[in-house]
């Protein structure tokens, strides 16, 4: 699946040279001179993305160019893996721009990521031939950014709350951890109304399940992830083309899976617990109505002032849940808000913390691993938009301003201020093919949250 072996043996590997375009003449320099005559003639300029086969006088490729931006590019080899033909590769003598070998073998394997349960890809990637160190550091983390595509793209037919927990109980047995779930009238039982009010529309009953993983005595970490399988806004409906990607809506719950398996991987000396709400906010008959009053698990009455802000209400009692347990830190992913990306983009996710020292280390972490976060403020004089006339706290408010940030203050609103919190709104998908981003799924922010807890557990 990505694309990196393991080197050594007597497979025989082309030679990849990167150069950019000032230093493009001198790379050539290095060459013998059928290549270089090659390179001349093909008309290569070394533009980012941009490669040109060398053949030798035998018309065997021999080495291969690349375009890079520069080195620090996590891209600069994504396009290579369907670009190349088919075959085995590797970093070639430092003739021209000496490559990171860790960055590169990570945007060989982002690029040779295909969702293939549907439709099988028309041929295999190209390999790259990498060190155990590389492969070792690399891999894990390609799988991780793998799984959360995977999850995310798959429609909501295979992928809804009773599939959605049943990946945190697979997980769960493959690290030797705790797990259970709670599902239909359980969770109200159990203490969970917001998850199944917004649940219990759908034919698929709503869920909530928990992994518990690591020893007593370590720091104990909770992540909680938005686990929407299909949101169609419920009684107040999406318009169709507002509806079609939502089978996304569960992007928050497969970065807190797969950041959970990369912890338990790496068995970080942490207390690990993952909670995943999963619903389908669907329209029915039992659907949950605009207007509704629902006591939440931390005993804060909600009044329902829009049934598509869904998002919320389902991680408010996971989040009370988590707090209940007095964790030394809870993070919350979601595709909460579209505020949120028209604030920042697809690209760059919004980032809410509680505390600056663990929001400037995520930033930090984020900085150095090209996996990028924006810090945006927890203001608290706009919490007045989510004035109820009748409960203690709306859901939503009338004014569209400040949207990501009006629904990060309602989260925070079942977060003690003693208690360190962060909430990442993420977008967990690319709206069109790029290099090492296919257009569906993605993973963002989950490298860098890994580095930071790697840092921040670190014995």
């Amino acid at each position: 699946m990505h694309g990196l072996i393991l080197a050594g043996g007597r497979r025989r590997a082309v030679n990849l040279i990167a150069t950019d375009s000032a230093g493009l003449e001198r790379t050539k320099r290095t060459l013998d001179a059928h290549a270089r005559k090659w390179a001349d003639a093909s008309a290569f300029r070394a533009n980012p993305g941009t490669f040109c086969a060398l053949p030798d006088e035998k018309g065997q490729v021999c080495a291969v160019l690349v375009g890079i931006a520069n080195r620090d590019d996590v891209h600069a080899l994504s396009g290579l893996p369907h670009g190349l033909p088919a075959g085995d590769y590797q970093l070639g003598p430092n003739a021209g721009v000496a490559l990171d070998p860790l960055r590169a073998a990570l945007g060989w394997g982002l690029g040779a990521y295909r969702f293939a349960r549907y439709r099988k890809s028309t041929r295999d990637a190209a390999n790259l031939m990498v060190d155990a160190h590389t492969l070792d550091a690399v891999a894990p983390l390609l799988d991780g950014i793998a799984h959360v595509r995977d999850l995310v793209n798959t429609p909501t037919q295979d992928m809804g709350p009773a599939q959605l927990t049943a990946e945190v109980a697979a997980l769960a047995r493959r690290h030797r951890a705790k797990f259970r779930e709670w599902a239909g009238a359980a969770l109200l039982k159990a203490g969970f109304p917001t998850i199944h009010a917004v649940g219990r529309g759908s034919h698929r009953p709503p869920r909530l399940a928990e992994l518990n993983w690591g020893r007593a005595g370590d720091p104990h970490l909770v992540l909680v992830g938005k686990g929407v399988c299909f949101d169609t806004g419920g009684l107040d409906l999406k318009t169709a083309d507002g509806m079609r990607w939502m089978k996304k809506d569960m992007g928050g719950a497969a970065h807190a899976i797969a950041l959970a398996g990369l912890i338990m991987q790496a068995r970080l000396p942490v207390r690990l617990s993952l909670l995943i709400p999963a619903v389908e906010n669907a329209v029915s008959g039992e659907a949950y109505r605009p207007g509704e009053v629902i006591r939440t698990r931390a005993g804060i009455t909600v009044e329902v002032d829009n049934t598509d802000a869904e998002g919320r209400l389902i991680l408010c009692d996971a989040l009370a849940y988590a707090v209940e347990q007095k964790p030394d830190l809870i993070v919350d992913f979601a595709t909460l808000t579209g505020a949120a990306r028209v604030a920042l983009g697809p690209e760059l996710p919004a980032l809410f913390c509680n505390r600056d020292d663990v929001a400037e280390s995520i930033l930090r972490a984020g900085t150095g691993e090209a996996d990028p976060l924006w810090r945006m403020p927890l203001w608290q004089p706009y919490a007045r938009m989510l004035e109820s006339s009748i409960a203690d706290i709306a859901n939503a408010g009338s004014s569209r301003h400040a949207g990501a940030i009006t629904a990060a203050l309602y989260l925070q609103r079942f977060v003690p201020d003693a208690q360190a919190w962060m909430h990442l709104d993420v977008y967990a998908w690319n709206d069109a093919d790029r290099p090492g981003r296919p257009k569906g799924g993605e993973a963002q922010g989950l490298r860098a949250f890994f580095t930071m807890l790697k840092a921040r557990y670190a014995k």
